[in-house]
């Protein structure tokens, strides 16, 4: 009797991939201490409470085995608070792997890569091969050399008989040079950004970790710094970015912007950009003698036209600005318009849903910005 071989499609219920219970509930705590900007307790206390509602745990592996797993593996510390207290804290291991969910969820799986990747058309020492071959120079890297095309032309000149491979038969093929970029990342903190019902902050701090990480794994040569900017604008830590908080600030963007182009000024690459998350319109500015001048009616002139020059001011400096505006009220969405103009850069008015992504395409865009 012959076997049939049947063709089609076969259906079946889906099963999740394995995860180990601490896996589990790690990736929900990574959210949770993401959302409380570094608070362990108040994460915990979240992750309990998702506990009796879903059922997460059960009586072999429960939310305390869970915490002792993370003081073992070495997420979380024991510290000493400023009022003398102890408490419990996350470790930059933590830190590292907050990084990492925040880009896997945002741009999905990049793999590292080695040094440089920003494709431009010169041609120079870099990775991404033209398909053009030269001649041999003093100082060409071994692994460029095409031993296919140097064994013919030692053929052709040599020929079989007395066939030797000189150093003028060797052949290179040519790579694009690969240009360096730096990045500032200015993040809004004003008050705004938890108004109105909606956490805008925790989307802004996911975006800031995802392309840190991005960056690190991808373009290792590559340089990112971060701000925040209310009332004045200061630098922070990449490890500070879990614990980033909003504050009953107004939104300085002049002392952001020129707080970045501070920041660029002191890098070597040629390629320089900065990226704004913002929500809100300037209210504040920071007046010669150090005192503040504030207003949060509308859009107020003094305030703006020194947006516009800061703009103009990146713009002769070849540093482009790209605005992520995660508001919607049309006359802010005007005031935008204005300021990229005066920049000559770019604006995205996206709200906060796929705000990782058009971070990560326009960064990428930029970055075949030429180098000479």
């Amino acid at each position: 009797m012959k076997n049939t071989i049947k063709k089609g499609f076969y259906f079946k219920t889906y099963e999740a991939p394995f995860q180990s219970p601490f896996d589990k509930l790690f990736t929900i705590f990574k959210e949770l201490i993401t959302h409380t900007s570094g608070d362990f307790d108040e994460a915990i206390d979240w992750l309990r409470e998702l506990d009796k509602e879903y059922k997460l745990t059960d009586s072999a592996y429960t939310i305390d085995d869970f915490i002792e797993d993370l003081k073992k593996k070495g997420y979380i510390r024991e510290e000493f608070k400023d009022d003398g207290t102890s408490g419990t804290a996350i470790t930059a291991k933590t830190e590292r792997a907050i990084r990492q969910q925040a880009l896997e969820q945002l741009f999905g799986d990049l793999k590292r890569s080695s040094s440089g990747n920003h494709k431009t058309k010169y041609a120079g020492n870099g990775e991404e091969q033209t398909g053009d071959f030269r001649a041999y120079n003093f100082g060409d890297g071994v692994e460029s050399i095409s031993l296919t095309e140097s064994l013919k032309n030692a053929q052709i000149n040599n020929g079989v008989g007395d066939f030797k491979l000189t150093e003028n038969d060797l052949v290179v093929e040519d790579t694009h040079y690969k240009a360096q970029m730096s990045t500032v990342l200015m993040i809004d903190i004003s008050h705004s950004m938890i108004l109105y019902g909606e956490d805008r902050i925790t989307p802004a701090k996911k975006v800031a970790m995802a392309l840190v990480e991005f960056i690190m794994a991808r373009y290792p040569k590559d340089t990112i710094d971060i701000l925040v900017f209310g009332d004045d604008a200061w630098q922070i830590e990449i490890k500070d970015l879990p614990y980033l908080k909003v504050g009953p600030y107004h939104t300085n963007t002049v002392a952001g912007l020129q707080l970045a182009m501070d920041l660029l000024r002191r890098k070597r690459n040629a390629n320089k950009q900065i990226f704004m998350i913002t929500d809100g319109k300037p209210s504040c500015v920071r007046e010669k003698d150090g005192t503040y001048y504030m207003n949060s009616n509308g859009l107020d002139q003094y305030i703006v036209e020194q947006c516009y020059n800061q703009a103009a001011q990146a713009r002769k400096l070849n540093i482009p600005i790209t605005t992520f505006m995660i508001a919607r009220d049309s006359y802010l969405q005007q005031f935008i318009d204005k300021f990229t103009e005066a920049n000559q850069g770019k604006a995205f008015y996206s709200g906060l849903k796929g705000l990782g992504g058009m971070i990560l395409e326009d960064y990428e865009t930029n970055r075949k910005k030429r180098t000479r």
